[in-house]
């Protein structure tokens, strides 16, 4: 019972955070036509997409090893 009040501080009372890199941020905050904050974006679902794929793949392989039939 101890714990409800600390979640509820941290539950309704949270902060933004910033996750881009000085770098980043620099240069998307000065552009003004909006291609390089998408192509960030693009390049972040795409390293984002690669390891679900891999994953996909492998428990695939998986999946078919396992039910594959055995010889009588």
């Amino acid at each position: 019972m101890k714990w409800i009040v600390p979640f509820l501080v941290i539950f309704f009372f949270s902060m933004d955070a910033n996750a881009q890199c000085a770098m980043c941020r620099a240069v998307l905050e000065t552009e003004e036509g909006g291609i390089k904050a998408e192509a960030v974006n693009d390049g972040i679902v795409y390293l984002m997409v690669i390891p679900y794929i891999l994953v996909g793949i492998l428990g695939f392989a998986i999946y078919k090893m396992k039910t594959k039939k055995k010889p009588e």
